[in-house]
């Protein structure tokens, strides 16, 4: 765990899994992009403390688990405000809206586990919204939704962007068996979007900090790509989605432990069939009552 100075008053703390970025407003207040898993939260209170930081807000680029872990117990600490993604924002103002995100999860079993997801957001970022006056600083907002519904990037006053996970490292594409994507359509979309940026840096949840990004946002591109080739060479018949999901499974060799583990396995893997039918790789019929999928091969050749 450390902190690295990134550009002149942006930095970013290495939690091991992953960098959260934080603009410093004076030597002291800063405004935090994201809270990371409720499991580096202790991480971070040590860099808070050893700086001597106060955190005066916080700015979520997506309303997932390990960005937004530690949102509510932040905001309580330091009593500051939190800006987020209006739909987002939304999702994870109570446990009846999180079941939205957590569909296969009953609600008792969010409010059990989940409930510290919970947290209210005190300005919401619009979809036509291109930046924001937060806590005293104008941060550049570049919306890019496909990683999640509502996905930012988010730019800081010394043009910095915090790509969040509109991008991946190539770490993380090295290990990564299924990559996650809401929308994996709209994901590339806003992946060949983000060429369009011209910043003097760009930082990566998982993982890095680079000056230029046209060839990672190509590789993302191909990696994504890649491994939909891979999953449409699964189905091999007429296949449900969990027919589909038991020959991935072992494929990849991932396990599935939890119930919540399966639930976000099944979400990652709708998103690539999903892309494969709207894309002309995939046709759907129902046969006895279910929904099957079936590879075109003239389109998968």
């Amino acid at each position: 765990m450390k902190l690295i100075h990134v550009k002149e008053n942006t930095y970013c703390i290495d939690t091991g899994m992953s960098y959260i970025p934080l603009y410093k407003l004076n030597e002291k207040d800063i405004i935090l992009l994201d809270t990371g898993t409720i499991d580096e939260k202790e991480l971070l209170e040590k860099v808070f403390e050893q700086n001597n930081f106060n955190v005066k807000g916080i700015i979520c680029s997506h309303g997932h688990p390990d960005h937004v872990g530690n949102n509510q117990y932040f905001k309580e600490k330091y009593k500051c405000p939190i800006a987020m993604p209006a739909f987002e924002a939304q999702i994870f103002s109570s446990a009846m809206n999180m079941k939205v995100f957590y569909g296969n999860i009953t609600l008792t079993d969010i409010e059990k586990y989940y409930g510290y997801l919970i947290f209210e957001t005190d300005e919401c970022i619009l979809v036509n919204q291109d930046k924001i006056n937060f806590c005293g600083a104008e941060f550049k907002i570049t919306h890019t939704p496909g990683h999640s519904a509502s996905h930012i990037c988010i730019t800081t006053p010394d043009d910095v962007c915090y790509l969040a996970d509109a991008i991946i490292g190539y770490e993380l594409m090295e290990t990564a068996k299924i990559p996650f994507d809401f929308a994996l359509l709209e994901g590339i979309k806003s992946r060949e979007k983000l060429r369009s940026l011209t910043c003097s840096k760009y930082i990566a949840t998982h993982k890095g900090i680079y000056d230029n990004i046209d060839k990672l946002i190509t590789d993302n591109i191909e990696f994504y790509k890649y491994r939909a080739e891979k999953i449409c060479e699964l189905i091999t018949e007429k296949m449900t989605v969990d027919e589909i999901m038991q020959h991935a499974l072992k494929a990849f060799a991932i396990k599935t432990g939890s119930v919540y583990k399966f639930e976000i396995i099944h979400r990652m893997l709708n998103a690539f069939i999903d892309y494969l039918y709207e894309t002309g790789k995939l046709r759907i019929s129902i046969e006895d009552g279910l929904l099957k999928y079936e590879r075109i091969e003239e389109s998968f050749n």
